[in-house]
Order: C-alpha cells, then sequence, then structure tokens
C-alpha cells in the first residue's frame, strides 16, 4: 500500500459525512426489513433459504462500505469511489434478495413443503 502522499486527490469530510449517514440509514433499513421478516409468525420453507441469503450478503457489503467510510483515508477520492461502487452494488444485492422473496410470494413457491 502506498503512503499517502499531499499530492492525493481529497474529497471534503463534509461530503463524506453525509454519504456516510446515507449509508448507516439504508444499512438499517436492510437490517430492519431483514428483522421484520424473521420475526413474522408465517412458516418458512427451504426456499426463502435463497432470498434470505441474498439478502445477508447484500447486507454484509453495505455495512463493509460503512466501515470503509469510517476510515480516515475513505477521504481519498479513490477510497470514496471504490466504497460508493461497493455500496451500490450492496443495495443492488439486496433489491435482488427482496425481488426473489417477492417473487417465492407471488409465485405461491414458498408455501410449498419442500422436504417430506
Amino acid at each position: 500500500m502506498a503512503p499517502e502522499t499531499d499530492d492525493q486527490e481529497k474529497i471534503d469530510a463534509t461530503f463524506r459525512n453525509g454519504s456516510l449517514t446515507a449509508v448507516g440509514i439504508i444499512v438499517g433499513f436492510s437490517l430492519s426489513f431483514i428483522n421484520r421478516w424473521v420475526s413474522n409468525p408465517n412458516d418458512w420453507s427451504c426456499i426463502d433459504i435463497l432470498p434470505m441469503t441474498v439478502m445477508v450478503v447484500g447486507i454484509a457489503v453495505q455495512v463493509k462500505v460503512f466501515a470503509d467510510l469510517l476510515a480516515r483515508d475513505s477521504l481519498l477520492v479513490v477510497k470514496y469511489d471504490r466504497a460508493r461502487r461497493l455500496f451500490l452494488i450492496g443495495v443492488i444485492i439486496v433489491a435482488a434478495g427482496i425481488a426473489l422473496a417477492l417473487a417465492n410470494d407471488i409465485l405461491g413457491i414458498s408455501s410449498q413443503k419442500m422436504l417430506g
């Protein structure tokens, strides 16, 4: 890893802080969605594991970005841009998991017994 030099382009800390707030809100929403789904009294089936796994992977990416933005070197444009791209990927992964869960419900797949 190259040492920081003054000639590396940096973003304003205020801008990064706003991004950090937005990421925190989205991570909180994602975690809240998982919590509500897990707390639902309806029965689970094996098919529910797929969307849940996809959502958990997406949330893990979002949490990693949150941690990256808390680092001091996140003020470097290169690090910030990487974190931003990763965050958008995490949001897309979570959205894909939610879409899978909705498709399972709409098609009635999750209400079918998968074993036995």
